[in-house]
C-alpha cells in the first residue's frame, strides 16, 4: 500500500483506509472519499496540493492530509 500522496499522475487506486484524529476522518468520508472508493490523481506536482478525481468530482487535497490516506494501486 502506498499513501495517497505517493501515486503520481495518471495513476488511480482504491482507498483502503483513512488514518487520523476524528475531524480528519469525518471531514473526509463527507466529501465522498471513503475506503473501498476508486481515486484518481489528476495533477501532484511538488509543494502544491494534490487535485484528485473521485466519484465524479474533482477534490483538491493538501498533502499532509494525503499522507493519513492509504490507497492500493488499482489493477488496469
Amino acid at each position: 500500500m502506498k499513501k495517497l500522496s505517493e501515486l503520481k499522475k495518471d495513476e488511480s487506486g482504491i482507498i483502503a483506509s483513512i488514518n487520523g484524529d476524528a475531524r480528519f476522518v469525518s471531514r473526509i468520508t463527507s466529501i465522498g472519499l471513503t475506503p473501498g472508493c476508486s481515486i484518481s490523481i489528476v495533477k501532484n506536482e511538488k509543494r502544491r496540493p494534490i487535485l484528485v478525481y473521485s466519484r465524479d468530482t474533482m477534490i483538491a487535497l493538501n498533502r499532509r492530509e494525503c499522507d493519513g490516506i492509504e490507497v492500493k494501486e488499482a489493477a488496469v
